[in-house]
């Protein structure tokens, strides 16, 4: 049951890596997994059976995820964007609860109080979020075409390495990385083609498709590995500091989920009242899907 409740979990957090505004890292946190994900990456090559039992069904659950949510992902953003970005909404709500309790977990473990540095991380983050993001962003979200050359392939490694630090840090969103470094739509791109290709049998288109994704993932898999280590680093001697700022950075998700996908513009259209009616539904439902799941893992 439990690698059951890691697979769904998995697939949760695939799905939250390929919407912009929305951290992988925050719905492991929201999940209550994300402790014991970062663990299990950074002690990889120390402890690898208990390491590989962890994180096998939650790969597989992400993989997935992507692979799935890939298709409905631009359709639902832009035939029902705020339902949809509501709906995201709940989902990391759902884990305040739990991420609370583990910022007072922290101020325990290290006998302090709330404090100037805690209130100062949480700001910072939280501006990082709402504030910097959103100027930084840009108009990276036209298509980008690449060629298999050796210097496109190592800038796209090195695109998956910066990808992945922002998919392990909760409340920043890799997407929203990718599409500041115009490569979001690349990505989903070439998941669609590489998977019609493998349905069809066609090599022509799947070969060039496949050597993108694997140094992609190749990048992807290294950046997890060493800012993991930096993670567990924060949270074993600035544990309750640590806390602090991912609570300012998941607060300000929702903030910057309903700016990136301009879900407030169907409040002015026809569907305004049933998309919002429909929304507030799904948010509810997803919060409480959430904080149940956080509740089960924690017990």
């Amino acid at each position: 049951m439990g690698y059951l409740i890691d697979f769904l979990k998995g697939i949760i957090i695939g799905i939250a890596n390929i919407i912009p505004g929305v951290s992988g890292g925050t719905m492991a946190v929201s999940l209550d997994i994300y402790d014991r994900l970062i663990s299990s990456i950074s002690h990889l090559f120390k402890n690898w059976k208990d390491s590989l039992k962890t994180l096998v069904p939650i790969l597989i659950g992400a993989v997935v995820g992507i692979v799935a949510f890939t298709y409905t992902i631009e359709f639902l953003l832009s035939s029902y964007t705020l339902p949809t970005a509501l709906a995201f909404i709940g989902l990391i709500l759902g884990g305040i609860p739990g991420l609370w309790k583990s910022f007072q977990n922290g101020l325990k473990k290290q006998k302090q109080t709330l404090s100037i540095s805690h209130i100062l991380a949480f700001v910072l983050m939280f501006a990082l979020v709402v504030i910097i993001l959103p100027l930084l962003q840009g108009s990276g979200t036209s298509l980008t075409a690449i060629q298999l050359d050796p210097l496109s392939l190592i800038k796209l490694f090195i695109i998956g390495i910066i990808a992945s630090a922002t998919m392990v840090i909760p409340g920043v969103s890799g997407s929203l990385i990718l599409m500041v470094l115009g490569y979001y739509y690349l990505i989903i791109n070439t998941i669609t083609i590489f998977i019609s290709a493998l349905r069809t049998g066609d090599m022509e288109s799947l070969l060039p498709n496949f050597i993108l994704l694997f140094v992609f993932g190749l990048g992807v898999l290294i950046g997890i590995f060493l800012i993991s280590k930096a993670i567990e680093f924060l949270f074993e001697h600035y544990s309750s500091v640590t806390y602090s700022g991912i609570l300012g950075l998941v607060i300000a998700s929702p903030f910057a989920i309903l700016y990136n996908t301009n879900a407030l513009n169907d409040l002015q259209t026809s569907h305004a009242l049933p998309f919002t009616l429909v929304g507030l539904v799904l948010l509810i439902i997803c919060y409480y899907g959430i904080y149940q799941l956080g509740k089960n893992e924690a017990s």
